[in-house]
């Protein structure tokens, strides 16, 4: 990490409530936060603890009905259209179901032609854009040759997810944000995801927030996680203090799931070593 470290997102009391009365259901109950520049961050919970809600909430696709959330040291304004456009280039996603991710009348070309307009490079020759879009496709191991004038659902799902990442390469955000990125794709494409994934963070130094019900993933990947139960952060800390530590009773029931929390991850770029385990 760098000697100072940069704030790029947090919030304060953030909270969502749906509907009303005895109808009434808080899905975020006042979440503080603070996500640093570089930083790889796992955001852990069963279905129903309320993490993609605040993802959405992070995105500005849903409302936050209390609190605020700051963006780069700034209270976020997404007031407009235009607004919300502008914060997009800051913060981007990935979701687990990449076949939900597509236009499927869009042909792949368009897909990240629109990632170069939106970094304001609609009137860049096309011999560069073609260059830029092969560049993209590279660093994932796809060929933009064999891609060109396909549409998205000729491809595997593993390659649709790595297609996904070559967009976040041409966006080049602050902040990713990958909801269960690997979960629907095979062992081995999983490994490759979160290679690239790591990668993407080394070289343009994002900060990435995993959501994720994975306690091995967020132990292996991450710097900080945060445990969410039933709305509520319920513990936080380095991947060390929180996983090998646990405080909160949740957190202990979560590991206890695991069968074998010390089995080190099989991708390249592993990040920790457990001395002793094994």
């Amino acid at each position: 990490m760098s000697e100072q470290r940069q704030l790029c997102l947090s919030g304060k009391g953030v909270t969502k409530v749906y509907g009303h009365g005895k109808t009434k259901t808080i899905a975020v109950n006042d979440v503080d936060f603070e996500f640093y520049s570089g930083e790889l961050i796992s955001i852990v919970g069963e279905s129903g603890s309320g993490k993609t809600t605040l993802i959405k909430m992070l995105l500005g696709l849903t409302s936050v009905t209390e609190g605020e959330i700051n963006f780069l040291g700034e209270p976020r304004d997404i007031s407009t259209k235009h607004k919300k456009k502008e914060y997009w280039k800051g913060i981007q996603a990935i979701f687990q179901d990449p076949y939900s991710s597509y236009n499927i009348f869009s042909k792949i070309d368009t897909v990240l032609l629109d990632c170069i307009h939106m970094r304001g490079g609609r009137r860049l020759p096309k011999e560069q854009k073609i260059e830029m879009m092969r560049e993209a496709c590279s660093f994932v191991n796809l060929k933009f040759d064999e891609m060109t004038n396909k549409y998205p659902f000729e491809l595997s799902g593993g390659q649709m997810q790595r297609l996904m990442i070559a967009r976040i390469f041409l966006l080049k955000p602050k902040i990713l944000l990958a909801d269960e990125p690997t979960s629907m794709i095979d062992a081995c494409s999983r490994a490759t995801i979160l290679d690239f994934l790591l990668k993407l963070r080394d070289e343009v130094g994002m900060t990435i927030i995993f959501i994720t019900h994975d306690m091995g993933l967020a132990y292996y990947v991450s710097d900080t996680v945060f445990i969410m139960e039933k709305g509520k952060i319920v513990e936080h800390g380095s991947a060390n203090d929180v996983i090998l530590n646990p405080k909160a009773a949740y957190t202990i029931q979560l590991l206890n799931d695991i069968p074998k929390i010390h089995d080190p991850w099989e991708f390249s770029r592993n990040r920790r070593e457990v001395s002793g385990a094994g």
